[in-house]
């Protein structure tokens, strides 16, 4: 990983911001395209794919110099699913989200495949007494086995949130998505870490990589920043340098082999998204450089052997710091 430079994507939606209103999915592609250092885009369905065929979306990614990284599912565009999209309370619903789901799988396949990403965020509650839980988690894994079912050589990965908009969400953290990761049992289930929701759900990124690379197969990974209090979505090593080169490490040592998708939002605070995403591939590189400084340091792994915080930083600050 440290060897060979990732592909590096960004959040498409992120180039709306200037764009006339109206501004189609092509629109966007050809405005990320104009960003040096971007490889790839992923596509949000079905929003994206709203009056474009799949064909189309692959001709604009052409056009514009990039890849097709994956495709992310999108319940929150039906107001049906406000109370749910597997966890929702009519079973015709929950059908229509496995259908829609196995609708972007088919549309991804279209595109020559990818990463099919799940984030059910509608997936939860608010209140005590409002859901079954035990039916919740039952009517999920029933949903998932479907889905990955459906297109057994794509790969699936449930990236999870401990809330927003839900105030507690179905897959909250690491080890609950693990679970149900292994409870379905399907070879193309695994997990997308996005950093901002790991320093929410208060994990270490590094350590919640390497328990995913345990039990499971860790398919993507969103880089961004924030403080842990909600989903910030600020830009690559803003707050967590040190956090983010570790993480780095670990992909090392996986053997992380996945595009690195930027999951940042210019648009939230009036950057030009063209200027801040260019600020993540560089500031991602300088934190991979430093990572590969780090990787094999005797010293440091002396100090993490002795569990010696003070000989670790002191280590690792002459990698970040020069």
């Amino acid at each position: 990983m440290l060897d060979t430079r990732p592909l590096y994507a960004a959040r498409l939606n992120a180039f709306r911001h200037g764009l006339p209103a109206g501004a189609s999915t092509p629109d966007l592609i050809a405005r990320a395209g104009t960003v040096a250092g971007l490889d790839a885009a992923d596509l949000n369905y079905p929003d994206h794919f709203a009056g474009q065929s799949p064909a189309m979306l692959s001709r604009a990614l052409g056009d514009a110099g990039l890849v097709l990284n994956g495709v992310a599912m999108r319940y929150y565009t039906d107001p049906g699913f406000r109370l749910g999209a597997f966890t929702n309370p009519d079973r015709r619903l929950r059908q229509k989200a496995i259908d829609m789901t196995r609708a972007g799988l088919d549309a991804l396949a279209a595109m020559g495949q990818g990463v099919m990403t799940l984030w059910m965020g509608q997936d939860g509650v608010d209140y005590s007494f409002q859901g079954d839980h035990a039916r919740m988690w039952d009517d999920t894994i029933a949903a998932l086995d479907a889905v990955c079912a459906h297109a057994p050589d794509i790969p699936v990965a449930i990236e999870y949130k401990p809330n927003e908009p839900r105030a507690h969400a179905l897959m909250p953290d690491a080890a609950t998505t693990l679970l149900a990761v292994r409870e379905v049992g399907r070879a193309n289930l695994g997990v997308a870490l996005d950093f901002c929701h790991v320093l929410f759900a208060d994990e270490i990124p590094a350590q919640a990589a390497a328990l995913v690379a345990r039990y499971a197969r860790l398919l993507g990974v969103h880089l961004n920043d924030g403080y842990g209090k909600r989903d910030d979505g600020l830009m690559v090593g803003s707050v967590h340098p040190v956090q983010t080169v570790e993480l780095f490490l670990e992909l090392d040592r996986q053997g992380y082999a996945g595009a690195i998708y930027f999951d940042t939002f210019p648009d939230h605070g009036g950057l030009d998204p063209v200027a801040e995403a260019a600020a993540n591939v560089a500031m991602a590189e300088r934190l991979r450089a430093a990572a590969g400084r780090l990787r094999g340091d005797a010293a440091l792994a002396e100090a993490i052997a002795r569990q010696d915080a003070a000989a670790a930083l002191h280590v690792v600050a002459g990698a970040l710091y020069r």
